[in-house]
């Protein structure tokens, strides 16, 4: 039997075991949207913005861990997606983007609403496609899923002109893939793992930092191993949160720019990095000729092309994490290194960057805690980029596998709200709370219609404080308080949230945020809080620009004071 270019399509998501889909329709696109009625398996889920498509697909894959689905239509809608793209390409997100484009005969011709969508996303995707036929829809199809997974994930892109969607072909789709030269390697050179075993048995001074790569390869159990065999101090990256527990003894938190103090001081003590599914970015590393200067660097990635890119190493394994792990643990001696935990111990006690001040001003530090400590860390974070990521990072105790999902790379503003409904549609069995800055939230505060209309029941808070609030830091530290550009005007949230039909409070006051939280959680459907913070407040730790991970701003007695 023949089908229409759609149907091939949907069929072929069916074989891919779609169950949702992001996206906007247009003229080009819309044959697909004529078919989906055909195939109630498939859901689709209309966004406001072809952003907030893009960021919900990714929000869906990092929280399930299958690939996220979006879709749109040519031009502006296709451009749209381009942030969203961008940022699952910079976290090694599994996101497949499927956009309409003209009619074959007007391609090349700007027609209306043409775009070269396939070379604009060129350097952002792991492929792309553009399907000149029918009958190639289900093989292209088979690939994108299998690029967009295998390896290091990311996203893959098909672009389909109009004309193709209405075309007949045979259906048949593909056992398997056929792809020349994309065969990720697994499993560690067994000499390069045996090099790394003995450099972590002689160590006096070991250190795990565990990035994003441990999440993606599920290896949770295998780096619990390594570090309680070996009593291995564990630091993450902002994306590696969630890879170990964080109330462990051998857990010290986030390494980096706005790292803990403790654990940027024990990496520039350490005579060994077990570097362990990180790509050493500036915002983990700080001044790369300064990082763990007096250290060995053992880097296991599943991606040779970062090993070696941006800091020396002495033992690479290219491989995936949890199968280098398994090797590596079966070579790894049990060992006491009660003395350098102990060291650790003690630059915590010293340096306690979780500490929360008393004040009777609302504090955003604060909120977060609260909402910790009353879901009992039971909870999905999502976060946007700024302040409000920072805070949550390091005041949210990340014991769960998986449970914090942030804008990392691409740092794009806007990500939280709708890769927040990506991740409670994945996973809508759990508590998700989206944190938000107000300047992003502002940036795709548009999807609260999607949160209604689907009635996707978040919980929103808003740190609101009334200024591009990591700008606004920045400008204080380094330009003399010229702030520019960065106080912020906002609309009533509640109000527009209340507009959207969706139960929203205001809190101003400290004695106001556990009721506040109790009653969000408590709510059966969505529902936000506008906390109106401490308009200055500063994220603490910070390492300068240019600086070394050993330099770190603490914060300033003083200003403490003042405030």
């Amino acid at each position: 039997m023949k089908l229409t270019g759609a149907q091939i399509l949907c069929e072929s998501l069916i074989k891919e075991k779609v169950e949702v889909m992001f996206g906007v329709p247009g003229g080009a696109v819309l044959p697909f949207y004529d078919a989906m009625p055909q195939y109630p398996q498939l859901r689709h889920i209309l966004v406001r913005h072809e952003q907030g498509a893009a960021h919900a697909a990714d929000g869906y894959a990092r929280a399930l861990g299958r690939v996220g689905v979006c879709v749109a239509t040519s031009g502006p809608g296709a451009t749209n997606l381009v942030t969203g793209i961008a940022a699952a390409h910079l976290d090694s997100s599994p996101v497949v983007a499927i956009t309409g484009q003209v009619a074959r005969p007007f391609i090349g011709k700007d027609a209306f609403q043409e775009i070269d969508i396939t070379g604009i996303t060129l350097p952002i995707t792991k492929h792309n496609y553009l399907v000149m036929r029918a009958e190639d829809l289900a093989t292209v199809v088979k690939e994108a899923f299998h690029i967009a997974r295998e390896g290091r994930p990311g996203p893959v892109l098909i672009d389909i002109p109009r004309d193709v969607f209405i075309e007949e072909a045979e259906f048949r789709y593909p056992d398997r893939v056929n792809l020349r030269g994309r065969r990720p390697t697994l499993n560690g050179h067994p000499a390069q793992v045996k090099k790394a075993a003995k450099l972590i048995n002689e160590a006096k001074r070991p250190l795990i930092i565990a990035g994003r790569g441990v999440i993606i390869s599920g290896a949770f159990a295998q780096l619990k191993e390594l570090a309680e065999k070996g009593q291995i101090p564990v630091v993450t990256t902002l994306l590696g949160i969630g890879s170990f527990p964080e109330s462990h003894v051998l857990s010290f938190g986030m390494l980096g720019m706005h790292g803990m103090a403790y654990a940027n001081m024990a990496v520039n003590a350490a005579d060994l990095i077990i570097a362990i599914g990180m790509r050493f970015d500036d915002r983990a590393t700080a001044k790369v000729s300064g990082f763990a200067p007096h250290a060995q660097v053992v880097h296991i990635d599943i991606d040779p092309a970062e090993i070696g890119k941006n800091v020396r190493v002495d033992v690479p394994i290219v491989g995936d994490v949890a199968h280098v792990l398994k090797a590596l643990n079966e070579q790894v001696a049990p060992q006491n290194r009660v003395e350098w935990v102990s060291q650790i111990e003690e630059w915590r006690r010293e340096h306690p960057s979780t500490i929360i001040r008393e004040t009777e001003s609302l504090l955003p530090q604060y909120v977060i805690r609260q909402i910790y400590e009353i879901t009992q860390g039971n909870a999905i974070i999502v976060t946007g980029v700024g302040q409000h990521q920072m805070w949550s990072a390091h005041h949210f105790q990340y014991d769960r596998p998986n449970s914090l999902i942030s804008a990392g790379g691409l740092g794009p503003m806007g990500f939280e709200l709708p890769a927040a409904i990506g991740a409670k549609v994945a996973r809508p069995e759990e508590t998700v709370w989206c944190i938000a800055g107000d300047g992003g939230f502002q940036m795709t505060i548009q999807e609260l219609a999607t949160v209604a209309q689907e009635n996707v029941t978040l919980k929103i808070a808003i740190i609101n404080n009334r200024f591009l609030g990591m700008v606004r830091q920045w400008q204080q530290l380094f330009y003399q308080r010229r702030y520019v550009a960065t106080p912020l005007a906002g609309p009533d949230f509640v109000k527009v949230a209340e507009a959207y039909g969706i139960a929203a409070i205001k809190v101003t006051d400290r004695l106001q945020v556990i009721p506040a939280i109790q009653r969000a959680m408590e709510h059966e459907g969505p529902f936000l809080i506008d906390f109106v913070v401490e308009p200055e407040e500063n994220v603490y730790p910070m390492v300068p620009p240019g600086a070394a991970l050993a330099e770190i701003m603490e914060e300033p007695r003083e200003e403490v004071r003042a405030r």
